[in-house]
């Protein structure tokens, strides 16, 4: 029962909130802002009332709208070259996952030396960045509450880790409203990603009771709205669940850590380039079938979360059952039954495995895991048996 929990970031919720972050900024002495999104974002018109506002408060700002899905280290250190010729007082990232990793990836090195791939691994970061405000505009990612970023080796194809306190956004505002016109690919991909967040954090080896508890009601708010949310869209009460399940996902995860869905996950991204959410997705019934009997109370408890009927069965059948409503929420959700779908090819199978393995995800997995046990998990998700 020894663990610890901090989370600084300050959360503010409600619709139309993100209106409000101008004056907010201001109040602090932030007046001139860095602003990092990406040009889906732009281009769907989502900045304007924030663009609006800021200007009303007579905050001054730049956008860097360069951000691509999978941050690259050269991407991030491209933003931190516009961010050091604008000289600003603090960073503003509006968009998904992608946005808000790179954000924090450009705010540590405004004010750390060399490459943001000198500091993979934990706690490597000597100085804390620039204030950082982050408006999510997906309900997947939870990294407005995280102390993490991800960020793409473009040479050896490898997404490293980098983890330290001080990249934990200063403020979160999460505002259901930005999010009520995502495509529902993107709600379906976001929604499972934080589904698997939830989950691994849940049955982590680091969890604790803190954790268990955020990670299992997040789980619930998911089950409950994620197919709402997908099929209905314009539903603002299941697209607030939604946001708030993946703060929850997040703040669980930021504890906790993972498993090893995410160690294969990044991998298939790195070399594959592809979405994290829709990765996670698919490979998460797979791993989920693989940890089983290392944690089934654990499983069956997901079940029931989900919505499950476990009475009268035993444990292992009441587990089994959340496999099988993760597998159900997918098909419902159109994501693909296998990672052959998503370009996944088993020639590169050995890399895969290697740097899979290099995940410190792995070794948090409820089930201790070897590289036969990832060769054998990526090669019955390539399949799909389950």
């Amino acid at each position: 029962m020894d663990f610890n929990f901090y989370i600084p970031t300050t959360i503010k919720t409600g619709r139309g909130i993100s209106k409000s972050v101008s004056g907010f900024l201001s109040s602090l002495g932030h007046n001139k802002v860095f602003l990092v999104t990406d040009k889906g974002v732009r281009n769907a018109g989502i900045l304007q009332s924030i663009e609006s506002s800021l200007q009303e408060a007579e905050v001054s700002y730049e956008i860097f709208d360069e951000v691509i899905p999978n941050p690259s280290a050269e991407n991030i250190m491209l933003g931190v070259q516009k961010l050091k010729a604008y000289h600003p007082d603090s960073v503003l990232a509006v968009g998904g996952g992608s946005s808000i990793d790179t954000a924090k990836g450009i705010a540590i090195m405004a004010t750390n030396p060399g490459d943001i791939l000198d500091y993979e691994g934990v706690g490597k970061v000597p100085n804390p960045g620039l204030p950082l405000t982050v408006i999510p505009t997906t309900s997947g990612t939870g990294s407005e509450v995280t102390a993490s970023t991800i960020v793409t080796n473009t040479t050896t194809q490898f997404k490293a880790a980098i983890i330290s306190p001080f990249l934990f956004p200063t403020y979160a505002f999460l505002d259901a409203e930005l999010t009520i016109n995502l495509p529902s690919h993107i709600t379906a991909a976001t929604g499972m990603d934080a589904l698997t967040h939830a989950i691994e954090s849940y049955t982590s080896k680091s969890t604790n009771p803190a954790s268990e508890a955020f990670a299992l009601y997040a789980i619930e708010m998911i089950g409950k709205n994620i197919e709402k949310a997908y099929f209905v869209g314009t539903d603002i009460s299941s697209r607030e669940n939604m946001l708030v399940a993946s703060m929850l996902a997040g703040a669980a995860f930021s504890q906790s850590r993972l498993g090893n869905v995410h160690a294969i996950s990044h991998t298939l991204g790195g070399v594959f380039d592809i979405a994290h959410g829709i990765a996670n997705a698919t490979l998460l019934p797979f791993v989920m079938k693989y940890n089983l009997p290392a944690c089934p109370e654990k499983m069956a408890n997901i079940a029931k979360a989900l919505g499950e009927d476990t009475r009268g069965l035993t444990v292992k059948e009441g587990a089994e059952l959340a496999i099988e409503a993760v597998k159900r929420l997918n098909k419902s959700l159109g994501i693909p039954s296998n990672i052959k779908d998503l370009g996944v090819s088993l020639d590169l199978l050995p890399k895969l495995v290697e740097d899979s393995m290099r995940s410190g995800n792995v070794l948090i997995n409820p089930r201790l895991t070897t590289a036969d046990d990832i060769k054998g998990i990526i090669e019955n998700a390539y399949n799909g048996i389950l």
